[in-house]
């Protein structure tokens, strides 16, 4: 059993996805970085300087400035910001992984083979397949093009 799990363990799509969700997971913290710290903050500027991380309602009682302020307060909140920040985050992800697609794509094209020159070609009198090189046909012995 020991050897049939190692076996399994081992075969190279096993190792392909362990190898893939690893660096998946380190790509979201990159891609959460760049959303949270550089494009955020950049579409709040453009918006007038709105920080999305602080767009809550309070679902009960209570007037509080940030998000923080009211948790810690134990308040109820409904935190559209946070989820606009998922959002977009989401939408960023997506997209750089339509690009990775889209390359890679490329270049499986590219390593597609190339079809094989035609090793034959049709005789002009008998119209029988002759090779390639042939000087004359091996059927109506006509001197070939």
């Amino acid at each position: 059993m020991l050897k049939e799990f190692k076996e399994f363990a081992m075969k190279g799509n096993m190792v392909d996805l362990a190898v893939g969700i690893i660096i998946g997971g380190a790509f979201g913290k990159i891609i959460s970085s760049l959303v949270n710290d550089m494009i955020m903050p950049l579409v709040g500027i453009l918006l007038g300087d709105t920080d999305f991380t602080n767009l809550f309602v309070v679902l009960g009682e209570g007037q509080y400035v940030t998000l923080e302020e009211a948790q810690a307060a134990g308040a109820l909140t409904l935190n559209y910001g946070l989820f606009l920040n998922n959002v977009v985050d989401f939408l960023i992800i997506a997209f750089a992984i339509f690009i990775v697609i889209k390359q890679l794509n490329k270049l499986k094209r590219k390593e597609e083979p190339v079809a094989a020159p035609p090793s034959t070609k049709k005789c002009n009198f008998c119209f029988e397949d002759v090779n390639i090189d042939a000087t004359r046909c091996p059927h109506c012995t006509s001197v070939l093009d």
